[in-house]
């Protein structure tokens, strides 16, 4: 097991640095980072990144509630703080729309779909913007909720460029101080959106023992150890490439 020394004003240097040389090499000089805003920590480094790596006129924020989002203010003013462009794209009725043909079918909706449909339809919002204003979207993963999975296949696990996804948590959290956000942002517990329960609950473990693990491989629960080693492995199918049939 190679246990990394994080440097994270190091790695925050070269995460700007990377983000610069992919948009030199793969966009205009006017091409924009659009970046999904939902007020969590992910969201606002990767926004915050961006801003430094292209300057802020070349990051456009998208936040897309799902009718009321009790904590969107925090949303707005991360797109105030850095400064950026933004809009906001209520996805309650796509959503709506799309489980209403589904039920019409009768068809009946399952946890899994109502869990990963938002996030999909997202991703498609993102997208619809990058196309009118000629962006690239960011994906804004971590590698800690990767390893286990936590990521919904051509939601959230989607995206252009991708600053965050050799991270985990505590790293990114140690980055987003070297940004100079404030602590607001870096520190606000994440919650899953849907039952409004914190991702540690959903897990069963908190993310310190997650980034221990992955980074040194050492988890002192035996149970926890053997859940994280399940939820990693049937969780790859998400990472991968699309398996082709070759003749």
């Amino acid at each position: 097991m190679k246990i990394i020394m994080f440097n994270a004003r190091e790695t925050k240097n070269r995460i700007v640095q990377w983000i610069a040389d992919y948009f030199k090499n793969n966009a205009f000089p006017e091409t924009k980072a659009v970046v999904g805003i939902s007020g969590g920590k992910d969201s606002s480094v990767v926004a915050a990144l961006c801003a430094e790596a292209l300057g802020k006129e070349r990051v456009f924020g998208v936040l897309m509630p799902q009718g009321k989002q009790h904590d969107i203010d925090v949303s707005y003013d991360l797109c105030k703080t850095l400064g950026i462009e933004y809009i906001e794209i209520n996805i309650e009725k796509p959503v709506q729309n799309l489980y209403d043909e589904i039920l019409a079918g009768d068809l009946k909706l399952s946890d899994t779909a109502t869990f990963n449909t938002p996030a999909r339809i997202r991703m498609t919002a993102l997208y619809a913007v990058s196309a009118i204003i000629e962006g690239r979207v960011a994906n804004t993963s971590n590698l800690s909720e990767d390893w286990v999975g936590y990521a919904t296949k051509f939601g959230d696990s989607a995206g252009d460029f991708s600053p965050l996804s050799d991270l985990t948590v505590t790293e990114v959290k140690a980055v987003g101080c070297e940004t100079g956000l404030p602590e607001r942002f870096i520190g606000k517990v994440p919650l899953d959106g849907l039952c409004g329960k914190t991702d540690e609950e959903n897990f069963g473990f908190t993310y310190e023992v997650l980034d221990k693990y992955i980074r040194e491989g050492v988890c002192g629960d035996k149970a926890v150890k053997q859940k994280i080693d399940r939820l990693h492995a049937v969780s790859r199918h998400k990472f991968t490439p699309l398996p082709i049939f070759r003749l």
